[in-house]
């Protein structure tokens, strides 16, 4: 069952198109990712469904309510974590999960239930009495996490909800969005983070304001690079890729950290040619591996493909 649905959804600031005709369908249960680089229209996406924002063109249900003439509905009935941290520094984490137990009108009866549960799927009980602007960055998110889930909502929002938080607290925000999912939750989430990005069920990738590919973590890889992956080390990144780029079975040449990534049409004899290629160029000491396609190989591709694709219709109309 879609818990969201959306058709060519657009949005206008001026002549700047934010969100130019995305479509989308959401089921319940699930972790959906919506994908892409910073100033790809993420969050105008999600402030869209959210009630936040009003379209411009195309329509959306949200929980069964429509974008339109339920906004006040959907907001009752949705989780809603915006990127920048939006409770109260000055209170502490209890007061604040008690503010927003208010807003949601939650009954008194239920009221310390809730507060307890939002204290434990978020790991704050041994911080409840202390002042959020006290917190380090990734347990205010975990805050902020659980003022969202206070009223028990069907669908939770998160947009980069892990942006600037160290490794360990990402992990452990992760962990709660898999207790969340566990236990009927649907999630949508936004990142730039490619890690992150495989642990959704399904992803939207928005590049330029456009969605450009929707499938699984791991189809998506499969459908964008269908060849065979090799990285390359041991010589100057920029020197193998100036070599490589243009020779017959190279799909791509990009650099990655010391070394390359390079993306063959077929498996079969890739690895030699790879090899041959550049000997011939002055590189003998080149290594060739073969290498497994990844989300961010994927990620690239679609841009690069994306960026040649605006460059022949002329440049962006945004």
């Amino acid at each position: 069952m879609s818990v969201v649905s959306a058709t060519n959804l657009v949005k206008r600031f001026g002549d700047f198109t934010a969100v130019d005709s995305v479509s989308m369908e959401i089921e319940a249960g699930t972790i959906f990712g919506f994908l892409g680089p910073n100033g790809a229209g993420k969050t105008t996406t999600i402030r869209l469904l959210c009630g936040l924002l009003t379209p411009d063109g195309g329509e959306a249900t949200v929980l069964g309510y429509d974008l339109r003439k339920d906004t006040d509905r959907i907001k009752e009935n949705i989780g809603y974590m915006s990127q920048r941290f939006s409770l109260y520094g000055d209170l502490t984490v209890r007061q604040n999960l008690e503010f927003y137990a208010g807003i949601y009108n939650i009954e008194r009866r239920r009221r310390k239930a809730r507060l307890e549960h939002a204290l434990a799927i978020a790991n704050l009980e041994n911080e409840a009495n202390r002042r959020a602007a006290d917190l380090p960055g990734g347990v205010r998110q975990r805050l902020a996490l659980g003022a969202a889930i206070l009223h028990e909502p069907k669908i939770v929002f998160l947009d980069e909800p892990t942006a600037g938080v160290d490794p360990i607290n990402r992990r452990l925000f992760w962990d709660l969005i898999d207790e969340m999912k566990r236990a009927g939750t649907t999630i949508f989430v936004t990142t730039h983070y490619m890690d992150e990005a495989e642990n959704c069920d399904e992803l939207v990738l928005i590049y330029s304001g456009r969605k450009i590919a929707e499938a699984s973590p791991r189809q998506l890889v499969e459908d964008v690079l269908a060849g065979a992956m090799f990285e390359v080390s041991g010589a100057n990144p920029e020197r193998i890729v100036s070599v490589l780029e243009g020779k017959p079975g190279v799909e791509t040449a990009q650099v990655f950290g010391l070394a390359v990534r390079v993306l063959a049409d077929d498996a079969n004899g890739a690895r030699q040619r790879i090899a041959d290629h550049l000997a011939a160029a002055g590189l003998p000491e080149a290594r060739v591996q073969p290498a497994r396609a990844t989300l961010e190989d994927a990620f690239i591709r679609l841009i690069e493909n994306e960026d040649e694709r605006i460059e022949v219709e002329g440049g962006r109309t945004r």
